[in-house]
């Protein structure tokens, strides 16, 4: 656990000063004064700054390189807009401040946002909580999940559409494990078809009312409190977030949620189960009591966020293969992709999570 610490920037990965100053001293008056640059280090995805000045400091999203053509989750003037849209019905959301597509300032587009100063919990945290506060966090979690999605979806067309979005969802995933993988994995060639042939199922007899989703709604992406743990003060990494199925927002939250039973390559990658923690059961069964939500194929939704996660985690691998990046923490993700897609096949077969 920690207060969301940045480090130094990693090879690779250093920004251009002086064209940033530039952009900065344009758009937040900076002239003058020295701007210093750290990298926060954790994540597998976009990559995020702090950027300190005076007595202010900012953060700045870019996307990684060798990511730009693997998926939209990359596009910084989507997720920048979507931002401007969510903000002012979300309080929970970071506000955004400016966005820059020049490529001569750092080379890619990016964007600025507030900073939320406060605790994230990562993998190989392990709070020294009571089980009763582990417990009031993980209700707070699925609490603003619920909360989020009572935000009318109307207001947000900028996130996408709706109509087709789980069946667009599906084809999507699987056409990305067909573009990232780099060895055959039948488990995962299973539940990917297993997901399209049944799709009918979930989208025609029993079907959501569409909401806003943030699509990877997870531990390590809230800010907590400092002050009160439990509490949750941001909800950061918007960048696939969109409009559809709610319980497909359910579903990936689920993902990431371990018990003591689960492969120690998933124990190692997601925040370990602690004493009062809810299992993948009871949190379903939370959002179901707070939200009025039908939760019966909730088996399905799970299947698709492990799914999903699988196809992540190899999307990520596959820098570190093909050596974009040099970044360790990404080898080990190659068997969590295997993992991941037996998860999902165990739930399509026995209907639990």
């Amino acid at each position: 656990m920690n207060l969301d610490a940045p480090r130094p920037i990693r090879t690779g990965e250093e920004l251009n000063l002086e064209a940033l100053s530039v952009f900065l001293n344009q758009h937040f008056q900076t002239k003058g004064i020295t701007v210093e640059v750290e990298q926060f280090p954790s994540g597998y995805s976009n990559l995020t700054y702090l950027l300190a000045f005076g007595e202010q400091s900012l953060v700045l999203r870019r996307p990684p390189k060798g990511a730009e053509n693997i998926s939209k989750g990359h596009d910084m003037g989507r997720e920048y807009k979507l931002l401007e849209a969510v903000y002012p019905h979300f309080h929970l959301c970071p506000k955004p401040l400016a966005y820059c597509e020049d490529l001569a300032v750092i080379g890619t587009p990016f964007f600025i946002m507030e900073r939320v100063k406060g605790i994230i919990i990562r993998a190989q945290d392990t709070p020294a909580w009571q089980a009763s506060e582990v417990t009031t966090w993980n209700k707070n979690m699925v609490q603003t999940l619920v909360n989020l999605h009572t935000i009318n979806p109307a207001l947000l067309s900028v996130a996408g559409k709706a109509e087709g979005y789980l069946e667009r969802q599906i084809v999507g995933w699987r056409g990305r494990w067909e573009k990232a993988k780099t060895q055959e994995i039948p488990c995962m060639e299973f539940v990917g078809k297993w997901l399209e042939d049944n799709l009918n199922e979930v989208t025609h007899i029993k079907p959501q009312i569409a909401t806003l989703l943030h699509n990877d709604f997870k531990y390590d992406n809230v800010v907590l409190n400092p002050e009160n743990p439990t509490e949750l003060k941001a909800v950061l990494d918007w960048e696939m977030a969109t409009i559809g199925d709610p319980l497909t927002d359910v579903g990936i939250m689920l993902s990431y949620i371990t018990e003591p039973q689960d492969h120690p390559a998933l124990l190692a990658f997601n925040l370990k189960p602690m004493q009062g923690s809810l299992t993948r059961a009871e949190i379903a069964q939370y959002y179901a009591q707070q939200s009025g939500r039908d939760l019966e194929n909730i088996s399905y939704y799970y299947a698709f966020g492990t799914f999903k996660l699988a196809v992540i985690a190899q999307q990520i691998y596959y820098r570190y293969h093909m050596g974009y990046t040099q970044d360790k923490r990404f080898e080990p993700l190659g068997k969590l992709v295997k993992v991941c897609g037996e998860l999902a096949e165990k739930a399509i077969q026995t209907g639990k999570i």
